[in-house]
């Protein structure tokens, strides 16, 4: 490690606590040299400071999870057999795809009435009211209603059930049909087996539109009281990589569990998320104002001080600094700095630890 040369008095640093009060001791001097070679060996970056429009945010964590409103689950109506699958989980499908093709014996029961009925139908109708007493009439048409909308209810697609009943062949009522995507999508999940008897109800598919998500954030709800529908959001999983948002929904209601108010976001660029995954949210709640500033990285706890490392020449000086607003990984800062000075952002703790050293005497 380079040597640190020191000769300037630092009296803005209090006294080191392993000095006894009694003690009188000369302050040392200090300077942190070290030129742009050294300082790129060194892992040392600098910025000017620069005036940036802040805003207020309220920040939180959440979960990514689907958007319920573009998500769609295809399952099983009735107790049927799965003889087909069409998709497979994660393959995009258009609306009205073929997932899944079910066999079912009250499928078939049902679709068989349905086509007697239907036979029975056509034979009074094309007789007339004339032929037939009123009540025949009605309960042959009420029949085939009856007997159509139970095969509806079933699951039985009625672009099928059409098909079925032109072609008029009982014995083509075999208890086969496939249910279709009822949006276009991700298949998120395919839990079946080819041959396995489901019961109804069964969830056999899920798909969404990955294209948005929702993130549910959990506000304090003292800080929920300033974030409405409509302000915009910034989203990040690691820290580094943030993506925009919108509110989109408050809860009119605190979570039961956690005490707090959860604050539904919806995000369109996705391509850094995926649901499951927990991330912290910073809410725009206000305007912003310009204000000098530098990023978070560059200011360091000194003796309980906030200062940073400003550069004069090839020279870094520990300036004290009060912080004002933080937001977008900036600071603004409200005293101890002019726009045209340049300050450390790289390699602060370097340089802080080298700092501290030279109060102890640790200058190899």
């Amino acid at each position: 490690m380079k040597k640190v040369a020191w000769m300037v008095l630092l009296p803005l640093l209090v006294s080191i606590p392993w000095v006894h009060a009694e003690e009188e001791e000369e302050e040392e001097a200090v300077e942190l040299i070290f030129s742009a070679d050294e300082r790129e060996e060194l892992g040392i970056e600098i910025t000017g400071v620069g005036e940036r429009v802040l805003y207020p945010e309220v920040n939180a964590s959440g979960e990514v999870m689907l958007n319920a409103y573009a998500t769609s689950q295809v399952a099983s109506r009735i107790e049927a057999q799965v003889v087909a699958r069409h998709a497979r989980m994660g393959e995009t499908v258009e609306a009205g795809a073929a997932l899944v093709t079910l066999s079912s014996v009250e499928m078939a029961d049902a679709v068989g009435d349905l086509l007697v009925n239907d036979r029975e139908w056509r034979r009074v109708k094309n007789l007339g009211r004339d032929v037939v007493s009123e009540s025949r009439y009605v309960e042959a048409e009420v029949a085939r209603q009856r007997a159509y909308a139970k095969a509806l209810a079933y699951g039985m697609p009625r672009k099928e059930l059409e098909r079925l009943i032109k072609n008029a062949d009982v014995s083509a009522a075999t208890g086969e049909y496939t249910l279709y995507a009822l949006q276009p999508g991700v298949v998120i999940r395919d839990a079946f087996v080819l041959g396995e008897v489901v019961d109804a109800g069964r969830l056999l598919m899920e798909l969404s539109d990955l294209t948005t998500l929702w993130v549910e954030a959990r506000v304090d709800p003292e800080l929920a009281s300033a974030i409405t529908v409509g302000d915009a959001v910034r989203v990040t999983a690691d820290d580094r990589t943030w993506v925009e948002g919108k509110v989109v929904q408050r809860a009119p209601h605190l979570d039961e569990s956690t005490r707090t108010l959860n604050v539904r976001i919806e995000v369109q660029d996705t391509s850094a998320l995926r649901p499951g995954q927990f991330v912290n949210v910073a809410v725009r709640t206000g305007a912003g104002n310009p204000s000098l500033a530098v990023p978070d990285e560059a200011i360091m706890l000194i003796f309980g001080t906030p200062m940073v490392f400003k550069l004069e020449g090839n020279e870094f000086e520990p300036q004290p600094v009060e912080p004002g607003l933080k937001a977008h990984g900036f600071t603004a800062i409200t005293a101890g700095l002019d726009e045209d000075d340049t300050v450390a952002v790289a390699g602060v703790f370097q340089l802080k630890s080298l700092l501290l050293k030279s109060q102890i005497g640790d200058t190899d």
